[in-house]
């Protein structure tokens, strides 16, 4: 194994685990799922993926975010973003292609009020995250040349949170020197780690369980759950 070091960095990320309809919550930390999805799009795999994702699913992963820090040093978070937006709205049901754009119901009718939903998003401000992942020895290059010249776009979470930084940042013996490298890296930039997260359940931090492991992409997803644990780090 060869562990991978990815740096998040964007004014807005979004981060969803298990949101549905029309609030699209996000966790405060990239999941399991955006990530392997973010490389999914950078390698160009589109489809189900059933075979790749059961060969990633259980490498370790670990997640340091870092906050700017303001005049004083200290460091400095912001609260998430709320926004809405209007699904299905402006369309002329007369038009054919218009019409096409308007949400139905499962019966392909549409709903009373010409099917208009206002949905609301949440999203990380101002965060910059660490990702240091476990991958195979033998998908080095290929991860490495597609995060160099990406297949298709790669975003952090939704399309509209593109990435202001260099994604990759190497490929390391160990976790603990790729972490080495993030903490170089956040130190340059004027950034301090205020949490990380940690895969299964430890004695210091807390510890949840989140529906963020996919088994497989494509027009129906499914996700298993997994145990994180995140720990606060001391700012003195």
């Amino acid at each position: 194994m060869r562990t991978l070091l990815l740096w998040l960095e964007a004014p807005l990320q979004s981060w969803g685990a298990g949101s549905r309809y029309g609030r699209r919550d996000t966790l405060p930390f990239p999941t399991r799922s955006g990530i392997l999805g973010l490389l999914c799009c950078a390698m160009g795999r589109s489809g189900e993926q059933r075979e790749w994702l059961a060969i990633m699913k259980d490498l370790p992963q670990t997640v340091l975010a870092f906050a700017p820090e303001d005049r004083s040093g200290s460091p400095r978070r912001e609260p998430l973003l709320q926004d809405f937006q209007m699904v299905g709205s402006g369309y002329d049901s007369r038009d054919p292609w218009q019409d096409m754009l308007i949400p139905k119901k499962s019966d392909g009718k549409r709903p009373v009020g010409a099917g208009t939903k206002l949905t609301y998003r949440y999203y990380v401000q101002d965060m910059a995250f660490a990702c240091a992942l476990a991958v195979p020895e033998a998908m080095e290059e290929e991860v490495a040349a597609a995060l160099a010249a990406p297949a298709w776009p790669i975003c952090l979470g939704r399309r509209s949170c593109v990435p202001t930084d260099i994604v990759c940042r190497g490929f390391f013996s160990g976790e603990d020197e790729a972490l080495t490298q993030a903490l170089d890296v956040a130190k340059e930039k004027k950034r301090r780690a205020v949490f990380k997260v940690l895969s299964g359940q430890h004695d210091e931090g807390e510890v949840m369980t989140i529906s963020d492991v996919p088994v497989n992409f494509g027009l129906y997803k499914r996700y298993e759950d997994r145990t994180v644990t995140v720990v606060a780090l001391p700012q003195n």
